[in-house]
């Protein structure tokens, strides 16, 4: 018989229930007893709700308090010295330090690691920082602890762990010595640990162990190769059943890699790259075990069972009970329950799968090789059949006005009216504005009152008159203080706007909306991404009213402020029955039309965020220049039907530029701004070598952090950024928006980054 198994499930809980007790706890509403009980709660719940929906061996290891990389580098003992307790014992103080930064009075100090994109999703991870002497020690129990409850709960379990190469591929060396120090010389130091691991793991009982290598969908240098060889050959003694699980990408030339591991089962992703399977299961050794991730991880959308049963029937003839059947990865990317879902309309329902649901598939999947006439077996494939149909015929998937506008799209349409040379003149003679100008990326805390009083409206309590007055407020409070401030440029502070992406989603024809399909994006942060059911458009103005109400109660330049097409597909749940470039082809046109109407109201500098640009790179380099080239049309689409006189920004964050900075550049924004803070202005180092033709506002402060940055250390950054870049096309700026942080802390920072532009007006004078 098949067994159906899970990578990992969703931890933030059906109702978010661990943001709301981390947030508790940071508030000092709630203890570390009272924190540590929601998390056995939710572990119990969630093996419950998979053991319920028919999965045989369920994971655990994937709950994580914070972020499971930041996890693993506890258990390893690769914790930076500003965060080392004095007894060297790492606890949630220290957890949580190393995630969000800490003050003198906690865990000695500092910024916290370096924050980004987990491979090619919208879930940010912490990097981990590993010393040229870096030793290694097991430090952390949570894993163990976590096998002991679920075992008490008669549970079959597979922990899950990060693999030895994918840990130290997604670190980075750091203090002295780090240059030029390979990193791989680690992995002989690391590898001890993981064999004390496994020997504890196999002493509470355990058969199966996951370990995740998702780097082997990646292009690898010969060496990082070599490594796995080598490290695999001597953990094959350690006790325990090791399936080693790549997921996101094709395997292609690390296949042999593979397959050749000294381990007992290979996971592979059948949803990204369905193209392997026949090579896959021609070159597997006979003794292993092969888990096929036939059910998408990362989107909504029901699986075709009679699709992947084609394969799962083929493979089954082949590999007998040597088949897994699976999701394509963890389900940590998709919501819990569809169940929770009591607003949606029966048909689209009846087309989403939530975590709950995805499991209930695999293991339908699982059954109907041993018994496909068993009526569960036929029911399910009954409705999946249906799915296909209803959405083939339903007439909210097309638009042949969309469509006809694609059509008609020329290479003119793409382009600026001048080179940037020419517009930047032009734009500083209208804009006036003074050497290192400053400005922030656009929102500003959503306070209590703010949710308040947008769920009052949702709710009929508020009319729309009481709401825009409502909102009204806090915009004049918004520019009252950035005007007490002295910031130059200033935003409306997006008080009206729940997410950067849902609340243009909800104005746009063609997307649908849940309520409770959360996923999260790091730590606490937790996002509800928008469905594309059918083809975009744009059927009247989003966001003018709101800005030019704003730039009317101030004398200096007010930013209009929109999310750019690849960012609002990326952070969606797309279609998948046309391709991710016609989508976004169709929100550039949605977003081109706002443009143009904020700059005929008057609105001197646009902002276009495309903060996911670089996230949606393919994870193979030789898939990237098809992606660069959509995308970056994409936005070239949507910001070039403007004068030149009109300013054109976009913002990126947390993630590695630098091998993609002539694509962004080539997007001919006239200002970018980026994270650079938490990276210490790492990501500029691609200025060294490539000549930027735009302005440019690297962060000088990390926004995801409580912690206040003195005017000492933002000037440090710029000083820095200015040895790359000229100054007098540097911006300054916080690194991401303001919405998550409380107004003390925004002012006390902002304070402090006006008062790091004037000095350096002043050294520039």
């Amino acid at each position: 018989m098949a067994l159906s198994h899970s990578l990992g499930f969703p931890r933030i809980g059906r109702d978010r229930e661990l943001k709301k007790a981390l947030e508790a706890h940071w508030r000092g509403e709630l203890d570390k007893a009272g924190l540590r009980a929601v998390g056995r709660e939710l572990r119990a719940a969630h093996w419950q709700l998979q053991k319920d929906a028919g999965l045989e061996l369920l994971p655990v290891g994937d709950f994580a308090w914070y972020d499971q990389v930041l996890s693993h580098s506890l258990m390893f003992g690769a914790i930076p010295e500003r965060f080392r307790p004095a007894d060297d014992q790492p606890n949630l103080d220290t957890l949580f330090a190393m995630a969000r930064g800490a003050g003198s009075g906690c865990c000695g100090g500092g910024h916290a690691q370096e924050l980004t994109k987990w491979f090619d999703t919208n879930y940010h991870y912490l990097v981990p920082e590993f010393t040229v002497d870096q030793r290694f020690q097991l430090s952390w129990e949570q894993l163990f602890e976590e096998v002991e409850q679920a075992h008490a709960l008669g549970h079959r379990v597979k922990p899950v762990l990060i693999g030895p190469l994918t840990y130290l591929w997604l670190g980075k060396v750091k203090g002295a010595g780090a240059e030029g120090f390979d990193k791989l010389e680690l992995l002989e130091r690391l590898l001890p640990v993981y064999g004390e691991i496994l020997g504890r793991l196999a002493a509470l009982g355990v058969e199966w162990v996951q370990i995740d290598e998702p780097i082997l969908g990646l292009d690898l240098p010969q060496d990082w190769k070599n490594a796995f060889e080598r490290g695999y050959h001597l953990l094959q003694h350690a006790p325990l059943k090791k399936l080693v699980a790549c997921y996101f990408s094709g395997l292609e030339d690390n296949l042999g890699l593979a397959v050749g591991l000294p381990v007992d089962g290979l996971h592979v992703d059948l949803v990204r790259a369905p193209e392997q399977y026949p090579i896959v299961l021609d070159r597997l050794p006979t003794y292993k075990v092969l888990s096929l991730g036939v059910v998408n991880g990362r989107n909504i959308w029901r699986c075709d069972l009679d699709q992947a049963l084609e394969v799962l029937r083929h493979a089954h003839e082949r590999l007998g009970e040597r088949l897994w059947v699976a999701p394509s990865c963890s389900l940590l990317h998709s919501p819990v329950d569809l169940a929770r879902e009591d607003q949606l309309d029966a048909e689209l329902k009846g087309w989403l799968a939530f975590a709950v649901q995805k499991c209930a598939e695999v293991a339908v999947l699982a059954r109907a090789l041993d018994d496909p006439e068993a009526a569960p077996v036929q029911a399910a494939l009954a409705a999946s059949r249906a799915v296909r149909a209803s959405r083939a015929a339903s007439p909210r998937i097309h638009n042949p006005a969309v469509q006809a506008r694609l059509e008609a799209i020329t290479a003119a349409d793409s382009q600026r009216q001048s080179p940037f040379a020419e517009r930047i003149e032009r734009q500083r003679a209208r804009l006036q504005l003074p050497a290192w100008p400053t400005t922030t990326i656009g929102s500003f805390p959503q306070t209590a009152a703010i949710r308040l009083a947008r769920q009052a409206f949702r709710q009929g309590k508020l009319s729309q008159a009481e709401y825009t007055e409502a909102m009204h407020s806090e915009i004049r409070h918004a520019v009252q203080v950035q005007e007490n401030l002295g910031l130059d440029v200033l935003v409306h502070g997006e008080a009206e706007r729940n997410d950067m992406v849902e609340y243009f989603a909800e104005q746009l024809d063609g997307y649908a909306f849940t309520r409770f399909g959360w996923v999260q994006s790091y730590g606490s942060r937790c996002v509800k991404p928008a469905l594309i059911v059918g083809d975009l458009s744009r059927p009247r103005a989003m966001t003018v009213e709101w800005i030019r109400y704003a730039q009317g109660l101030t004398g200096k330049v007010m930013k209009g402020m929109l999310t750019g097409p690849v960012t609002m597909l990326m952070w969606s749940f797309p279609r998948e029955d046309i391709s991710r470039e016609v989508q976004a082809r169709q929100l550039a046109l949605a977003i081109r039309d706002e443009v143009q109407d904020l700059e005929a109201a008057g609105i001197r500098i646009v902002q276009i965020d495309e903060a996911a640009f670089r996230e949606g790179l393919p994870l193979r380099k030789a898939q990237w220049q098809g992606y660069l080239d959509w995308a970056t049309e994409a936005f070239r689409l949507c910001a070039s039907g403007v004068r030149d006189e009109t300013q054109i920004h976009t913002h990126m964050c947390y993630s590695e530029f630098n091998d993609v900075i002539e694509s962004i550049a080539a997007m001919d924004a006239d200002v970018i701004t980026i994270e650079t803070s938490r990276s210490d202005m790492e990501l500029l180092e691609a200025f060294e070598t490539f000549d930027y033709p735009s302005e440019i506002g690297p962060g000088v402060y990390d926004i995801h952090s409580p912690r206040v940055p003195d005017t000492g250390e933002m000037v440090r950054l710029l000083r820095k950024a200015a040895r790359r870049i000229p100054a007098g096309r540097l911006w300054v700026n916080p690194d991401c928006g303001l919405k998550t942080r409380a107004w003390a802390e925004t002012e006390a920072a902002l304070v402090n980054m006006v008062a790091a532009a004037r000095q350096l007006r002043g050294e520039l004078a």
